[in-house]
C-alpha cells in the first residue's frame, strides 16, 4: 500500500489544465470547410461514404457534420484545400442546422437562449446506449482523471430518476425507441437530451433502413449535438458545458 501511494505521488497530477486544446497531429479530428476555392472535381463528395458533402454549381461546398463519421476520406481526396482537417475540440452545437458548414453560409439565428441556466453549476447525466460502443467508451473516458468531467459539475448517474440529462449514443433503432422514451418519462423536469456522436445525431451509417435507426431527433427533442464518430472526450465535455450554459455557443463552428 505504501509503495502504491509513493508511486502515485511521483506521477503527479494527470488532469489536463488546458481546456479544449487542439487535437494532436496524429488525430485527424473532423473535416471543415475553408475559404479556398473549390474546382468542382466532386472527389470529396464521391469519397464520402455517408453523403455528408454536397457541391453546388456556384462553387458552394456544404459539409454536414451530423452525417460525418470522421473517416478522413474527404480531406485526403480534396486537392484544393476547400475541405481540411479541423483539430479544434469546441465543435458541439445547440441546433442541428449549426452542424451544416458551408463556404457560402446562410444567416443563422442566435441559439444561446436554448440553454437552461438551472444547470449552470452541475448536471447529472444518464447515458442511454443504443448501439455505439465506441462513443460509450469516450463518455467513460470523459470522466477519467485526465479529462475529469466531475470538476465541471458533470456526474454520470445510473437512474433516469436522478438525471437532468439523457446522453444518447447510437442510432436509436426501433427496438430501443420505447426504452428511450421510458427513460425520458421517468425523468423530472427540467430535463434535456444530448445527442452524442454522429449515429445519435442522424443514424449514420444505418439511417433510412428497416430498423428505423435515424437518430434521437426523430424520438425526442435534442438540446445539444456533439459530432464525431466517436467524439473525443473534449468534444463531449464541450457539448455538456454548452448544454449547461457554461460556454458560449459562438465558440463552435
Amino acid at each position: 500500500m505504501i509503495r502504491t501511494l509513493i508511486q502515485l505521488a511521483r506521477k503527479g497530477i494527470a488532469t489536463q489544465d488546458d481546456l479544449f486544446p487542439n487535437l494532436p497531429d496524429y488525430n485527424r479530428g473532423l473535416p471543415m470547410v475553408t475559404e479556398n476555392e473549390c474546382n468542382g472535381c466532386q472527389e470529396c463528395a464521391t469519397a464520402c461514404p455517408t453523403n455528408a458533402i454536397t457541391l453546388g454549381a456556384d462553387g458552394a461546398v456544404t459539409l454536414d457534420r451530423g452525417l460525418c463519421i470522421a473517416c478522413g476520406a474527404c480531406t485526403r481526396s480534396c486537392k484544393t484545400g476547400a475541405i481540411a482537417v479541423d483539430r479544434r475540440t469546441t465543435v458541439a452545437v445547440l441546433k442541428r442546422q449549426d452542424l451544416v458548414l458551408s463556404n457560402h453560409p446562410a444567416p443563422i439565428a442566435d441559439s444561446r437562449a436554448v440553454t437552461n441556466p438551472i444547470f449552470r453549476r452541475s448536471i447529472h447525466v444518464r447515458e442511454v446506449a443504443t448501439g455505439d460502443n465506441a462513443t460509450d467508451l469516450e463518455i467513460n473516458a470523459s470522466t477519467n482523471p485526465i479529462f475529469d468531467g466531475g470538476r465541471f459539475g458533470i456526474h454520470i448517474v445510473a437512474s433516469p430518476r436522478h438525471a437532468d440529462a439523457l446522453a444518447v449514443t447510437g442510432p436509436v433503432p426501433r427496438a430501443m425507441q420505447d426504452p428511450l422514451r421510458r427513460c425520458w418519462n421517468a425523468m423530472a423536469e427540467p430535463r434535456i437530451v444530448i445527442a452524442v456522436g454522429a449515429a445519435a445525431i442522424s443514424g449514420v451509417p444505418w439511417q433510412g433502413g428497416y430498423a428505423e435507426a435515424n437518430g434521437v431527433d426523430a424520438i425526442l427533442p435534442v438540446a445539444a449535438y456533439i459530432p464525431g464518430c466517436p467524439p473525443h472526450p473534449w468534444y463531449i465535455l464541450h457539448g455538456l458545458l454548452l448544454a449547461m450554459g457554461r460556454v458560449d455557443p459562438r465558440e463552435a463552428r
